[in-house]
């Protein structure tokens, strides 16, 4: 799949969030990115880059405070190449880039993996 289709697959996913969702998030950038790099795959705790497939980076709502001004934006990447590996079809690459950005959105709102898990999400 080339990433001009990718990149359109993550925008309808965006897209298709629950009404209100889009407007909640704070100072946040959603990117395609082929891979992660070596910094994010050690802050994930990753050792191939083919095991991660989306990443928050940022300071989660839960822990901002009033000094939370003129920041870069928050980043939520989704990375194509992990993605594509784990995909047959166009169809299964959308169902898995609408899973991993809602993941990522939960980490935005400072919800962690254990608790994820808990809630049936994996």
């Amino acid at each position: 799949m080339d990433r001009t289709l990718f990149e359109t697959l993550v925008a309808e996913a965006v897209d298709a969030l629950p009404p209100g969702l889009l407007e909640t998030l704070d100072n946040v950038e959603i990117v395609v990115e082929d891979w992660p790099d070596r910094v994010t795959m050690r802050q994930a705790g990753i050792r191939h880059r083919t095991e991660l497939l989306g990443f928050y980076h940022g300071v989660p709502r839960t822990h901002r405070t009033r000094s939370y001004t003129l920041v870069l934006p928050d980043k939520i990447s989704i990375y194509r190449g992990p993605i594509q590996m784990r995909c047959e079809t166009e169809e299964d690459v959308r169902t898995m880039v609408e899973h991993v950005l809602r993941h990522e959105i939960a980490h935005h709102f400072g919800i962690s993996d254990d608790r994820l898990r808990d809630l049936g999400a994996y």
